[in-house]
C-alpha cells in the first residue's frame, strides 16, 4: 500500500487539525514552570490528529516529537507578547539586592505576589490561533479555550 493511499496517514500529519482546546491554567503553568525550573513544559497534541484537538502539557528533558510524532506548542506562542514580555523577573531583581537576606526575603516575597497577579493577567491573555509546523510548511489554527 503506497502511504497517500493509507487512510491512517492523514491521522498522523498535523495538517488535519483545525483547532487546538487548551486550558489557560496550563499554559500559563507550563510557561512559568520553563522560567523557574529545569527542563521544558509545552502544550502537547499527540496522534492520531483530526479536526478538533486537545492540548495537554508535558514536561520533558528530551524532545521526542520525532519518535512520537506529537506536536508541542511553545507557551510563548499561546499567550499575548506583551504579557510573556511581562512576566517577573526574579533573578536581576535578586541580582540588584544588597546582601541583606531580609532584603532578599522581601524581593522573593514581592516577586511572588507579582507572579500570582501575571498568572491572572496570562491566564485571560490566549492568542486566538496558533502556526503549526505541518508536512505542507506552517498552517494556522485556532485555539479554543476551556474552563
Amino acid at each position: 500500500m503506497v502511504e497517500d493511499d493509507d487512510p491512517s496517514a492523514e491521522a498522523n500529519d498535523a495538517s488535519a487539525i483545525r483547532s487546538i482546546a487548551l486550558s489557560p491554567e496550563d499554559a500559563v503553568d507550563a510557561y512559568v514552570y520553563s522560567r523557574e525550573n529545569p527542563g521544558d513544559a509545552v502544550l502537547r497534541v499527540t496522534p492520531p490528529f483530526h479536526g478538533r484537538m486537545r492540548a495537554r502539557i508535558h514536561v520533558y528533558r528530551v524532545d521526542d516529537t520525532e519518535l512520537t510524532g506529537a506536536v508541542h506548542l511553545s507557551p510563548e506562542a499561546v499567550i499575548a507578547d506583551d504579557v510573556v514580555e511581562a512576566y517577573p523577573d526574579l533573578e536581576s531583581a535578586v541580582a540588584d539586592a544588597d546582601d541583606d537576606p531580609s532584603e532578599a526575603d522581601r524581593i522573593r516575597e514581592d516577586h511572588t505576589e507579582a507572579v500570582a497577579e501575571w498568572r491572572a493577567r496570562a491566564r485571560e491573555s490566549i492568542v486566538d490561533s496558533v502556526a503549526l509546523e505541518t508536512d505542507d510548511g506552517p498552517r494556522r489554527v485556532d485555539l479554543k479555550t476551556l474552563g
